[in-house]
C-alpha cells in the first residue's frame, strides 16, 4: 500500500502525465487530419504545452514532494516509480524552459516541413529546419550531459543507459556477417519470384485483413484505432487509448500487412501496461529498444512464420480473390528475401539492420560536428552505398525517407537493432517455456506468446531497465546470436545460405 506521501506525490504528478496526454493527441491529429494551413497554430499550442508541462516538471513543489516520498519506507512498486521519476525531473531540470518550448515548436513546424519537402523529393525545403533541430538539440544534449558525449546524451533519451561505445561492436558484429550475405546471396543467382505478393490489392481490403490479424493478435480496437498516414506509428494518448497507423501500396500487400502487425506490437505492449499504475511515472515501457522489440518479434518472428499463412491463408483468400490458389509454400521466399533496398521501413529482415547502421553512423557524424546538414544527402547516399552496395537516386528515398529527425529523434533509430535483438532472444526463450508455437499459430492462436510476453514484459512497465529484464527473462544479455539463427532458417531454406559463423 503506497504511503501518504507517495500518493501526494502521484497526485501531482497525475497533472504532468494528462499533459503529456493532450500533447500526444494533438500531435496524433498533426500526422492524421490536421489541415495544412493548421499547422502554424498547432505549433503554437503544442509548444505551450510543453512550457507547461515543463514548469510542472521543475517546479520546487514536485520536487520538494518527490523528496518527502523518498523519505519514507516504500515498497518495490513505489520505489520504482519515485526512481523513474527523479530521472524525468532531473532531466527536465537540466532543460531551460526556453529550450523545451523551442524544441517543441521546431518539431511542429519541422513536420510539415518534412512532409512537404518528402512530397516533392526537395531535400533543401527542410534542410534549415532540420539545422534548427540539430542545433537545438545538440544544445540539449550539451545540458543534459555537459561533460559527455552528446550523442550518448540523445542516446539516452531513448534507451536509458545505452552509449555510442555499447553500440559500436554491435554495429560492427553486424555488418562483419550482414555485408558478406550479400555478396554470397548475389553470388548465388537466386533471384526469389515476388510475384506471388504482388498484383492488385484494394486498400479497403488490405486493411480489413490486417485488421483481423491486429485483433487475432491481441490488439482491442475497443482501446485503439487505425488511421492513415505518411509515416505509420503507434502512440499511447492515455491508458485504453493506443493508436496505430498505416500506409499501403496497391500493387503490393506486405507494407501494409507487416507495417500494422509492427505497429499492433507495439500497441500490444501499450495495452498491456498495468492499468493501476496509469498516469504514473511506471506507466511507459523500459525503454524503445524493447519497444522495438515486441513489434519486430510479431512483425517477422509470427507474421513471417509458414505456421502464421496456414492459419491466415484462407481469410487472404476470401479478401483477395483473385491469389486464391497462392499457398503458404509459395508465399514463405517472398517474405524472407534477402535484397538490398532503399527504404528502411520496407527492408527484408536480412538487411533491415545494415539501414539502421547507416543511420548511426550518420547520426555520430552531425553530433560529432563531422558533417554539416548541408553534407548530409551526399553522406548518406555514400553510406548506403558503402553498407548496402546500392546509391539512392533522390532524397525521397534517401535523406528524406524517415519522420525522425523531423520530429528531432536523434538517437532514436539504434533502438531498431536493439528490437531486433531483443526479439529474436525472447522468441527463443518463449519457445523454452512454452514449446514450439507454429502448431499453435497454425490455429489462430496467439494468445500463448501474447500472455506470456505481457507477464514478462508488459507488466513490468519500466520497473526495470532493458538491459536488467532481458538478463532476469533470458538467463543471457542482449546479444546477435539469436538473431543470426532466425536469419540463417530462413535463408538456408531460400537461397541455401547459412548466416555467418556465429548463428552455428
Amino acid at each position: 500500500m503506497a504511503s501518504p506521501s507517495l500518493n501526494a506525490f502521484l497526485a501531482q504528478w497525475a497533472t504532468i502525465a494528462d499533459l503529456g496526454s493532450v500533447t500526444a493527441l494533438l500531435q496524433w491529429d498533426q500526422e492524421t487530419g490536421l489541415p495544412e494551413k493548421g499547422n502554424g497554430a498547432r505549433g503554437k499550442a503544442l509548444s505551450t504545452l510543453a512550457a507547461l508541462r515543463h514548469e510542472q516538471m521543475t517546479s520546487d513543489a514536485l520536487f520538494d514532494s518527490l523528496q518527502a516520498a523518498e523519505a519514507e519506507d516504500q515498497d518495490e512498486i513505489g520505489k520504482g516509480q519515485l526512481r523513474q521519476a527523479r530521472r524525468d525531473i532531473e532531466q527536465a531540470r537540466l532543460i531551460p524552459k526556453r529550450l523545451a518550448t523551442a524544441l517543441a515548436e521546431c518539431d511542429s513546424r519541422n513536420l510539415h516541413l518534412w512532409q512537404k519537402a518528402r512530397g516533392e523529393n526537395n531535400f533543401a525545403l527542410f534542410a534549415e529546419g532540420l539545422e534548427e533541430s540539430v542545433a537545438l538539440n545538440r544544445e540539449r544534449a550539451a545540458c543534459l550531459s555537459p561533460d559527455g558525449d552528446a550523442y550518448d546524451a540523445m542516446l539516452n533519451l531513448y534507451e536509458p543507459g545505452v552509449t555510442a561505445a555499447d553500440l559500436v561492436p554491435v554495429f560492427e558484429e553486424l555488418e562483419g556477417v550482414l555485408i558478406p550475405l550479400l555478396r554470397e546471396v548475389a553470388d548465388s543467382n537466386i533471384v526469389v519470384d515476388e510475384s506471388p505478393a504482388q498484383g492488385h490489392f484494394a486498400a479497403d481490403a488490405q486493411r480489413d485483413f490486417a485488421v483481423m490479424v491486429a485483433k487475432q493478435m491481441g490488439y482491442s480496437f475497443e482501446a485503439g484505432r487505425l488511421d492513415a498516414t505518411t509515416h505509420p506509428f503507434c502512440t499511447t494518448i492515455g491508458a485504453n487509448d493506443v493508436r496505430i497507423t498505416w500506409r499501403h501500396q496497391e500493387d503490393d500487400f506486405r507494407p501494409a500487412l507487416y507495417g500494422i502487425m509492427h505497429e499492433a506490437g507495439h500497441g500490444l505492449y501499450e495495452q498491456g501496461l498495468p492499468q493501476e499504475w496509469a498516469r504514473t511515472p511506471l506507466f511507459q515501457a523500459t525503454g524503445l529498444g524493447m519497444h522495438e522489440s515486441q513489434s519486430r518479434l510479431w512483425e517477422n518472428l509470427v507474421g513471417r512464420s509458414e505456421a502464421f499463412w496456414d492459419w491466415a491463408m484462407p481469410q487472404f483468400h476470401q479478401a483477395f480473390p483473385e491469389k486464391n490458389e497462392l499457398t503458404p509454400r509459395e508465399l514463405y521466399p517472398c517474405l524472407h528475401t534477402c535484397r538490398p533496398s532503399f527504404i528502411r521501413v520496407e527492408a527484408d529482415e536480412a538487411t533491415y539492420n545494415l539501414h539502421i547502421a547507416a543511420r548511426f553512423h550518420i547520426e555520430r557524424a552531425l553530433f560529432a560536428g563531422k558533417v554539416d546538414v548541408a553534407e548530409l544527402p551526399e553522406l548518406w547516399d555514400d553510406t548506403y552505398e558503402r553498407l548496402l552496395g546500392i546509391r539512392p537516386t533522390n532524397a525521397a528515398e534517401g535523406v528524406l525517407q524517415d519522420i525522425h529527425w523531423a520530429m528531432g529523434a536523434f538517437g532514436y533509430f539504434p533502438t531498431y537493432t536493439l528490437g531486433n535483438l531483443i526479439a529474436s532472444q525472447l522468441y527463443e526463450q518463449a519457445e523454452k517455456e512454452l514449446g514450439n508455437q507454429h502448431e499453435a499459430f497454425r490455429q489462430g492462436e496467439f494468445s500463448p506468446l501474447r500472455d506470456w510476453l505481457r507477464a514478462k514484459v508488459h507488466s513490468q512497465g519500466c520497473l526495470k531497465d532493458t538491459r536488467s529484464l532481458v538478463q532476469e527473462i533470458c538467463g543471457e544479455s542482449i546479444q546477435a546470436a539469436p538473431l543470426l539463427r532466425s536469419l540463417s532458417k530462413s535463408l538456408e531454406r531460400v537461397y541455401g545460405i547459412r548466416v555467418g559463423a556465429s548463428s552455428a
